[in-house]
């Protein structure tokens, strides 16, 4: 199947090259499926059969809401590590007209939750508790996010768009060679949370090898009555049932009427400028827009053009903004509807320019330093995925969604088929405590019964003299942010293609652990010694995030990037 689509995609490619007036060759590295462009429609997501389940919408007529639910519903099938039933994320839409729109349909913390669930009695952090079993999933979003999504902007019936990942479930699609490896290195995992070994899909007694066959038969059921009952098919009846008993049966708090209350909410997008251009992101319970925003500000400040893409210089400096973003993150950045977020005091122009005062060109600075802005002196996953989508008409979709860490909590709901988050972990569990990514919080990001956990994803939409000009977003746990920021640097300050600009290698830093995380291969010998010499420490780490993301060329063209890092892929019409 997957053989028999890649020469399509080809095909694809072929057709819309040849109608393309400045196309040009990208690197000798880059393979088809990773690179499209095309003039009418694009969709990138992280895996090739969602890729044409999209297309194949677009074709129909749908538009990029309705490629949206598809692409979802199929991810949820072909991609189980992080597209999901059992999770949530965050959509940012635009529509040809400009009006920008964000819907959270993130997890939310069961009703029973409390702030002191996962300590032992002397107040400790207990180790593994929020990140595997039932009891560290939240109430899932994904489903209502669709609904609410597409109730709104929708054009072609739910039924015909959900059928596609029916199908898939039920006939199956060939695993690749990223899937056969993840699936067999954890099986140890799956046998551990699961009740019933014999019912997740995902387990079997040879070894996984790339072209097999996967049919999940159970999930095919569940999606099935999403199909005939709508959200209820999810929230209420029988799936519902069966995502509560397996919550009973271990440790979990999930109940009905979680399920049943759990409700999506719209959003005011974040938005900021950089150099010319118009940036919208996503608003808590997201960090990232207001992050992402906080570190193009900071940028605006600082020639990185003329200083190139992976010297010392144009390192150091972005460096010395993250640790400054992800302090404020830390101690600032919660659920807005529980916690008062400081919205214009961090994006305060003033309050930026101090913060890059506070940088000096040629050392680094210890994070131990390093503190959150002070309200009282302003003057005014690793595992995720997101797909990026335009459709025929000129609307566009950038979406990330999770279950958190790869496979989530990695219990099956049996019957249903399908995982369940452990999105909880996103919480503070304890102030000062890291969690699965590093990543510290306190009060306002305590955990509240019906309070959606902070995070980190980044969907972001740019426009360029009015009109649309990219679609960018990507998974990676605390890296989302970094990684969205460099791939919009790389493009409008360093000049790159969209497919440079994604496969370009990238680095790191969170406040916390005071490291620069450096992808194997990134820069070389000297620049890491002229690093280290300024006071960093810089450690090798293997791939930071997928991206997938979409750029508007000066003939109107689409470039579709697909992240050579996974088995990402790219379809232009």
């Amino acid at each position: 199947m997957i053989k028999r689509f890649q020469l399509l995609t080809y095909l694809f490619l072929a057709i819309s090259v040849t109608g393309c007036a400045d196309f040009k060759l990208f690197k000798e590295t880059d393979t088809s499926g990773k690179t499209a462009i095309a003039m009418k429609g694009m969709v990138v997501t992280a895996h090739p059969e969602a890729s044409r389940v999209g297309y194949e919408i677009l074709k129909d007529g749908g538009n990029a809401i309705d490629a949206m639910v598809g692409v979802h519903f199929a991810l949820a099938v072909v991609y189980p590590s992080a597209g999901n039933l059992g999770g949530g994320g965050f959509l940012m839409y635009r529509e040809n007209t400009g009006e920008i729109s964000s819907l959270d349909f993130r997890e939310m913390a069961p009703g029973a939750a409390h702030e002191d669930m996962y300590l032992d009695e002397q107040g400790n952090v207990i180790d593994g508790e929020s990140l595997y079993g039932q009891k560290a999933s939240g109430v899932p979003g994904s489903v209502d996010g669709m609904f609410t999504a597409h109730e709104k902007y929708g054009s072609m019936s739910l039924e015909k768009l959900i059928e596609p990942a029916i199908q898939l479930a039920r006939e199956g699609f060939q695993i690749t060679a990223h899937q056969a490896s993840n699936y067999n290195n954890l099986k140890d995992r799956f046998l551990e949370y699961n009740r019933n070994p014999g019912t997740v899909t995902l387990i079997k007694n040879e070894e996984w090898q790339e072209g097999d066959l996967l049919v999940q038969e159970d999930l095919a059921r569940t999606l099935t009555r999403i199909k005939e009952d709508g959200r209820a098919g999810f929230y209420e009846g029988e799936t519902a049932e069966l995502l509560v008993a397996e919550m009973k049966a271990g440790n979990g708090i999930i109940t009905m009427e979680d399920l049943k209350n759990y409700k999506s909410v719209w959003r005011e997008p974040v938005t900021g400028n950089y150099r010319g251009h118009k940036v919208y992101s996503m608003a808590p319970s997201s960090s990232g827009g207001i992050a992402l925003i906080q570190l193009l500000k900071m940028s605006e400040h600082f020639p990185l053009q003329d200083y190139g893409s992976k010297t010392a210089t144009t390192i150091h400096l972005m460096t010395e903004m993250e640790r400054r973003v992800y302090a404020d993150r830390a101690e600032h950045l919660g659920d807005s509807d529980f916690w008062d977020v400081p919205f214009d005091e961090l994006l305060n122009d003033n309050y930026i320019a101090d913060r890059v005062n506070e940088i000096d060109l040629e050392s680094s600075t210890n994070s131990e330093n390093v503190r959150p802005m002070e309200l009282d002196n302003i003057t005014e996953s690793e595992e995720t995925t997101h797909y990026s989508i335009i459709d025929t008409e000129g609307n566009a979709v950038s979406l990330t969604t999770t279950i958190n860490s790869a496979y989530g909590s990695k219990v099956f709901v049996e019957g249903a088929g399908f995982l369940m988050n452990n999105e909880m972990d996103d919480f503070s569990s304890k102030p000062g405590v890291p969690n699965k990514y590093g990543l510290l919080g306190g009060a306002a990001n305590s955990i509240q019964p019906g309070k959606r956990m902070l995070s980190a994803m980044t969907p972001t939409i740019v426009e360029k003299d009015g009109e649309l000009f990219m679609v960018v977003g990507t998974p990676g746990g605390s890296t989302i942010i970094t990684s969205v920021y460099q791939t919009i640097v790389n493009v409008i300050d360093h000049n790159m293609s969209m497919t440079e600009a994604v496969s370009e290698k990238r680095f790191h830093h969170q406040w916390k652990p005071d490291q620069i995380f450096m992808e194997e291969g990134a820069i070389e010998e000297n620049v890491i010694h002229e690093l280290n010499s300024m006071g960093h420490k810089v450690k090798s780490r293997s791939s930071i995030g997928k991206v997938d993301a979409i750029l508007i060329r000066p003939n109107g063209s689409f470039e579709g990037a697909a992240d050579p890092r996974g088995d990402d892929w790219a379809i232009g019409l």
